[in-house]
């Protein structure tokens, strides 16, 4: 941080957040970074349940989660976020309850309500202490959503766009009622910035004009650095298709509505684009007319299946492995 500082100058109103391992955050690695500016905090709860934590390879205590929480509330930090992920191996109904009960005992500011994403030909052994039958049916994940977004709701929180949920006095929640609510790499954010810089092995930096990841490796990453050498694996250049592309969905995913009265967002693509829709509109997920689609109430669970009729990359792959989890 004191590099970053050298070498930037912060805005008045500049804004820091940062997402804490609950077992292994302390009250130092807090104050410390309280001390240059961070007010916003995130710590990765996934569930409760013994046996789904050691299947996913992630056992901390609840204590752990609530120390951690408490830390950062007396240290002066407005913003705590916890993760919850539902869909996990073994994980059911009850555990789901059980979460987020347990979580909103702690009153986090926001909550992010996460699909487990089941990627096991990306992300190796990691994912491997279980067998696909192990994980939730669909039907059951739909059950567990549903329930987890009725208790929260219950709970005093607002939803706010794609899988957030925050006490209405929270940023995001301001955010999303004055129209400022921006998606990134890391979720949603209060406002929105042209510029991501990813800091640390695998990070993603965003220029809007293009993407680029940090190599993956420990070893590679520190061999690049120790060299003055910018250690990307790989990017990507938008084209102006891409960005008109990335301007529907955002505004899809921030504001569950999009438009294209203007020429800078027209491209003849949307024609294909509504026409893969047209069943979600039967089924009363969205309405669409001949220059704007709006996601109804009814849709809004179904926000990611809208936005991917808008990924034109994805529409001509023909790959056997997918490359991405499955959207339930």
């Amino acid at each position: 941080m004191q590099g970053v500082e050298r070498l930037t100058q912060k805005t008045d109103n500049s804004q820091f957040s940062f997402e804490g391992h609950p077992n292994n955050t302390t009250k130092v690695h807090l104050q410390t970074l309280y001390s240059f500016g961070f007010r916003s905090v995130c710590f990765g709860v996934q569930d409760y349940n013994i046996r789904v934590q050691k299947a996913i390879h992630r056992i901390q205590p609840f204590e752990n989660v609530k120390n951690v929480t408490e830390w950062a509330r007396e240290i002066g930090y407005t913003s705590i976020g916890h993760d919850i992920i539902y869909g996990l191996p073994f994980q059911s109904l009850s555990d789901v309850k059980t979460t987020l009960a347990k979580t909103t005992m702690l009153q986090p500011d926001r909550i992010a309500f996460y699909s487990y994403a089941h990627v096991p030909w990306r992300k190796g052994n990691g994912q491997r202490g279980f067998q696909d039958s192990d994980l939730p049916t669909a039907a059951a994940k739909k059950i567990h959503y549903e329930t987890g977004k009725t208790v929260l709701k219950q709970q005093g929180y607002q939803d706010i766009g794609m899988d957030h949920f925050a006490y209405p006095t929270d940023s995001l929640a301001l955010a999303a009622k004055n129209g400022s609510l921006h998606r990134n790499f890391m979720g949603y954010t209060a406002s929105k910035a042209g510029l991501l810089l990813g800091l640390g092995v695998s990070s993603i930096s965003d220029s809007w004009t293009g993407f680029a990841q940090n190599v993956k490796s420990i070893e590679a990453y520190e061999h690049l650095i120790t060299h003055n050498i910018i250690p990307l694996d790989q990017g990507h250049i938008l084209t102006e298709k891409d960005l008109c592309i990335r301007k529907h969905i955002l505004n899809l995913m921030c504001s569950f509505q999009t438009s294209w009265n203007n020429l800078e967002d027209y491209i003849p693509e949307l024609e294909s684009i509504t026409k893969r829709l047209e069943v979600m509109e039967t089924d009363g997920l969205v309405k669409i007319s001949s220059k704007k689609l709006l996601v109804t109430p009814k849709g809004r669970p179904f926000i990611r299946n809208i936005c991917m009729a808008f990924d034109l990359y994805l529409h001509k792959q023909k790959m056997e492995t997918p490359l991405f989890s499955m959207t339930v």
